[in-house]
């Protein structure tokens, strides 16, 4: 990614905009040709916090750490049950989108999900340079901005949750939700059906009257091209049983995308 020009996700944005903002410009520049000319050799997680290595003047690369303060326990029980109640969420950061206005569900708990100040980053390098950041943090900080950009759950790591953990935690409360929804489901229709006296009509069920929320409706290819269903885990079937399963799924799962795209672009009807 060539940072001064490509155009970037509001969520790189973001994270970037602190670093843009630091004052040095010189050490930025540096940083940034650091960054798109491969001197960051590595870049891993222990935890939640980054362990990198940046090729420099030395015969041997330096070691930066950087860190954010993970959110507790009782705060991330609060997010997943918050994403939990907009199936968007899910649905745009499975495909690789951060959704535009999830930072509500952090600010509604009094957390924010990105640094406010460069000190909020705590970050540390093995050079000489006393200053920070110094050139080789920048690098990272910016190789960080491609992590994000491929895969947005990084940012979530930074705060102490991987993907995985959010997934699952989500995939738990959708298991105990159903009953539920259903009873509210019910409850809600049953009070509508006696304020309006009129029956559920079947044939018209599945109609939708309202104009569709253009979120629902982006016409792009996923980030990730593996299906939606595979990347929240197996199904609960033998393994034979499994297999037949996605693969029936994947071929339809292509023919509705195909469709969809040429409803869409008005070169065939619903």
């Amino acid at each position: 990614m060539t940072y001064t020009i490509e155009k970037r996700e509001w969520w790189v944005e973001r994270w970037l905009e602190l670093l843009d903002s630091y004052r040095f410009k010189k050490r930025l520049e540096r940083a940034r040709r650091y960054a798109n000319e491969g001197n960051v050799l590595k870049i891993e997680f222990q935890g939640p916090r980054v362990i990198a290595k940046v090729k420099g003047s030395d015969s041997e690369p330096y070691e930066v750490t950087m860190s954010l303060n993970p959110f507790s326990k009782e705060d991330w029980h609060y997010i997943v049950e918050s994403l939990s109640k907009k199936a968007l969420y899910s649905a745009e950061l499975l495909a690789g989108e951060m959704p535009s206005d999830i930072e509500q569900v952090f600010t509604s708990g009094g957390l924010s999900l990105f640094p406010f100040t460069l000190s909020d980053v705590h970050s540390r390098c093995t050079c000489l340079d006393k200053a920070n950041p110094c050139k080789h943090i920048g690098a990272v900080y910016y190789q960080l901005a491609d992590r994000f950009s491929e895969d947005p759950f990084v940012i979530f790591q930074l705060r102490g949750r991987t993907k995985t953990q959010i997934l699952e935690s989500l995939r738990q409360l959708r298991a105990k939700g159903p009953k539920s929804v259903r009873r509210s489901w019910v409850k809600s229709n049953r009070t509508r059906d006696r304020k309006t006296s009129n029956p559920i009509v079947m044939e018209r069920f599945w109609s939708f009257d309202d104009a569709l929320d253009p979120k629902l409706a982006k016409i792009k290819p996923p980030a990730n091209p593996q299906a939606l269903l595979e990347r929240l885990g197996a199904p609960p079937f033998p393994t034979a049983e499994a297999a037949a399963v996605q693969d029936y799924l994947r071929t339809v799962y292509t023919q509705v995308s195909q469709q969809a795209i040429a409803i869409a672009e008005g070169k065939e009807t619903p």
